[in-house]
This record gives structure tokens, C-alpha cells and sequence, in this order.
């Protein structure tokens, strides 16, 4: 095998707070390439990298299609310039539309907080009419 260091996919599991099901899930969707052992799966440097990227751009709203298109990337012989571009690009679109995202939450929270406010005012006047 090879001198570096490999985790079985119960270490990767641990170490990554992820399901057996997702690591093979990924593997089926080519964003991550273990060794094969018969039914066993040892996993690189290479892949733990790659793992961190993947749950990195899950947590940015990335599709898994957008995340194996910028890793895949990497390999295309150019110290990496290509991937970090394309990934500057695209972070900057997704932060755009997470601020956008934002700033609509926002409005409509206030507008929420208006309609409560109001709704608590009309029952205090209903409760006052019953009163009388």
C-alpha cells in the first residue's frame, strides 16, 4: 500500500461527524475516491481534503454537482489557479445570494414583529370592550 497514513471509513466516520451512508454516498457521486480492499475502504490524505471541502461547501448552500466540478478542478495541472479562481467566483455569487437571502429574512421579521405587535393591540382592545 502506500506510506501515507489511511482511515478506514469508521475513522472517517468519526473524525468527520458523517455517516458511513454519506462517505459512500459522496464515493457514488465521485467526489471521493477511496482505496478498495475487496469490500473495504481506506481513505487518503487526498480524500480527507477533499471531505473537508465537500462539507465546507454543503454548509455554503453549494450543490454536490457545483462542489464536484470545483474540486475535479484541481487535477487539470495548473498549481491549482484554475479552482481557486472558479471557487473565488463562485463563493462571491453564493455570498451575494446569502445576503440577499438575508436582507429578505430580515424584512419580512420585521413586518412579522409589525403584524404581532398589532395583533396583540386589537386582542387588548377586545379585551377592554368585553370588560365593559
Amino acid at each position: 500500500m502506500m506510506d501515507e497514513e489511511v482511515l478506514t471509513i469508521r475513522e472517517m466516520c468519526d473524525l468527520f461527524e458523517v455517516t458511513p451512508r454519506t462517505l459512500r454516498f459522496y464515493e457514488a457521486k465521485e467526489l471521493l475516491f477511496p482505496i478498495r480492499e475487496g469490500q473495504k475502504r481506506l481513505f487518503t490524505n487526498r480524500d480527507r481534503a477533499r471531505l473537508t471541502l465537500i462539507l465546507r461547501g454543503k454548509r455554503f448552500g453549494f450543490s454536490l454537482e457545483q462542489i464536484r466540478q470545483l474540486l475535479n478542478l484541481y487535477d487539470i495541472g495548473d498549481q491549482g489557479e484554475r479552482q481557486l479562481r472558479e471557487v473565488c467566483e463562485a463563493a462571491k455569487e453564493r455570498l451575494a445570494d446569502m445576503e440577499r437571502q438575508r436582507d429578505e429574512l430580515e424584512i419580512g421579521i420585521e413586518d412579522l414583529r409589525a403584524r404581532i405587535e398589532w395583533g396583540a393591540t386589537e386582542l387588548e382592545k377586545l379585551a377592554g370592550r368585553a370588560k365593559s
